[in-house]
């Protein structure tokens, strides 16, 4: 799933916590103020979650790789494989982290970078493909760009140590915007095997539902930003 919609496969910081409240950002507190909570502890570069996360960086190019052959239904199915490895990679890396009550700084920077990269890249190559084309292009837009947008008000904010926690809305989005395009990477081979090419429309159906979302949580997040931002700029020198 996206980066900034899932929890990052080193978990958190032992230092801070992020709270959501009535749609604003709150300070970071500190973890250990509750005796009830699991200590974490750091994890190894090769820790299983990190190696996950690598993994997942690794199969982008090979899916653009693929994607680069001329039509051919095999490889739309080996694409479509490791796209699915991948994305479900980010779900274990995270599930593991948190089972073993691990954090690691190398989790937390590459966790959301490995995202990106899988979405981004993969839709680019749909695009270059014509597998989304004409008003469809506007979805892929409003995706890429509400990345960017949640991408830099994080970096802001994380210098401020303030974290913007993730919403059910937002994982909805994810789950929908990663089945959405894993219907479309299949795209000409899955419309081979289901009839009225329905592979794509289910695809890019989704991709919409995605857009949709997309728009929604990004503007929820800037919005929570902004009012902490604001509140910086308002205080004295």
């Amino acid at each position: 799933m996206s980066g900034d919609d899932a929890a990052p496969a080193g978990g958190d910081d032992s230092r801070e916590r992020s709270v959501y409240s009535a749609g604003s950002v709150h300070r970071s507190e500190g973890l250990g103020t509750d005796p009830t909570m699991t200590p974490r502890r750091r994890a190894n570069p090769l820790s299983l979650p990190n190696v996950l996360t690598y993994l997942r960086i690794l199969a982008v190019p090979a899916i653009v790789g693929i994607l680069f052959w001329p039509r051919d239904d095999a490889m739309r199915w080996w694409a479509l494989a490791f796209f699915v490895a991948a994305a479900v990679t980010d779900y274990f890396d995270g599930y593991f982290a948190r089972a073993w009550h691990q954090y690691s700084a190398i989790g937390r920077m590459l966790d959301p970078i490995a995202d990106k990269l899988l979405v981004a890249a993969t839709l680019l190559m749909l695009v270059a493909d014509e597998t989304i084309s004409g008003f469809a292009l506007w979805a892929a837009i409003v995706i890429l760009c509400r990345e960017i947008l949640v991408s830099g008000l994080r970096e802001f904010l994380a210098e401020l140590r303030v974290s913007v926690p993730v919403t059910r809305v937002a994982k909805f989005k994810t789950t929908a915007q990663l089945v959405a395009i894993g219907f479309l990477v299949a795209g000409p081979a899955g419309d081979a095997v289901l009839p009225e090419n329905w592979t794509t429309a289910i695809g890019l159906a989704l991709l919409w539902i995605a857009a949709a979302l997309t728009l929604y949580t990004g503007w929820d997040y800037f919005r929570s930003g902004i009012t902490h931002l604001i509140a910086e700029d308002e205080k004295e020198p």
